[in-house]
């Protein structure tokens, strides 16, 4: 078993398990969230065969030897973008030029996705921009409230910056209560859209579920996204096992420029919240994408895989059916609908 030392391993594995245990996911008050298609819920034999997998596992890389090839990136830079450009910043935080706005999405700048910073998954490379560097941010987009998603001490940092806050319902009770004026905050419920200055975002289904603690289970929505102008298209998935909604969001909506799509924090254990790198691939698919960037890896060790093994088999997924890659690293600008050739940077920090 590759761990550093038997006290992370035990917090690993025991956030790992609370995160992934918890309520039905079928609603049971008006309070409570459900999917459409699963009920998510894990009982005392799910949490121990979690555990088990955990104790087993022998890991040869679960976080990379060599620091990992980061563009920093300048707010000089940003504004000089072309419209429709993008970047990685970090597991599932993006940022985007549309429409002469500048959009964050799941803004997460903190060094642990943790509910203390002292404990629970640590960064494995720095953002390539701070948030100090970041002037200011027209629209802040949000898919649910787990902590490698909604980052308190991210959001509050930020708020004096942003003009808006999009989120899923009932996530803005936590954006309020960290300082966030509710004029700033828009909740949307699946298939409700809003606009801002030109850019539409609408709200569209996952397959995952919600939850801070132990005691608020579903009690928010979580939510992917489509952002479109009349000259864009672009899927953002938060968090999701594979599902039907995603032929459904295709058929609506598509087809996308690019999609950004999760593939990283699986396993066979909880696929149904956490889909399988080639269920990312058919996911995509279903959207009727042009082009897939891979999010939700290379950031925090999240599950039992090796950190580099998701964009592996994405990408042999994708050639294999097919797809366009798109796989910048953190902090190169790309156009999002003309990426260029991808390059599998992931190899060089083995």
């Amino acid at each position: 078993m590759m761990m550093n030392n038997g006290g992370k391993f035990l917090i690993g594995a025991l956030m790992a398990i609370s995160l992934l245990s918890g309520c039905n996911s079928e609603q049971q008050s008006a309070q409570v969230f459900k999917n459409t298609e699963f009920e998510y819920k894990t009982d005392l034999r799910n949490i121990w065969k979690i555990l088990k997998e955990y104790i087993s596992v022998e890991r040869a890389a679960p976080v990379p030897i060599d620091a990992l090839p980061i563009k920093p990136l300048s707010f000089a830079e940003i504004q000089a973008a072309k419209n429709n450009s993008a970047a990685k910043l970090g597991h599932s935080t993006i940022l985007m030029k549309i429409n002469e706005q500048l959009i964050l999405l799941d803004p997460v700048f903190s060094e642990r996705a943790s509910p203390v910073q002292w404990a629970g998954p640590k960064r494995f490379h720095k953002s390539p921009i701070s948030i100090d560097e970041l002037e200011h941010i027209d629209v802040v987009v949000i898919s649910h409230d787990h902590y490698d998603h909604l980052d308190k001490n991210s959001i509050k940092q930020l708020n004096n910056k942003v003009g808006h806050f999009i989120v899923p319902l009932n996530v803005g009770t936590y954006l309020q209560k960290w300082g966030v004026e509710p004029s700033k905050i828009s909740e949307l419920n699946w298939w409700q859209s809003t606009q801002v200055n030109g850019v539409e975002y609408i709200a569209t289904p996952t397959q995952h579920f919600s939850g801070r603690g132990l005691t608020d289970r579903d009690e928010t929505l979580w939510a992917s996204w489509v952002i479109r102008t009349d000259d864009l298209n672009v899927y953002f998935s938060g968090d999701s096992g594979y599902f039907s909604g995603f032929a459904e969001i295709g058929e609506k909506y598509g087809p996308f420029d690019l999609t950004f799509v999760e593939a990283g924090a699986y396993n066979k254990l909880w696929a149904d919240i956490h889909m399988l790198p080639e269920e990312s691939v058919q996911a995509h698919i279903d959207l009727k994408g042009m082009v897939m960037t891979p999010i939700h890896n290379a950031t925090f060790d999240l599950a039992l895989h090796d950190w580099y093994e998701p964009l592996d088999r994405v990408e042999i997924s994708a050639k294999q059916n097919g797809v366009t890659l798109a796989t910048p690293v953190f902090g190169e600008l790309f156009e999002m609908k003309s990426p260029k050739q991808s390059v599998s940077w992931w190899r060089q920090s083995n």
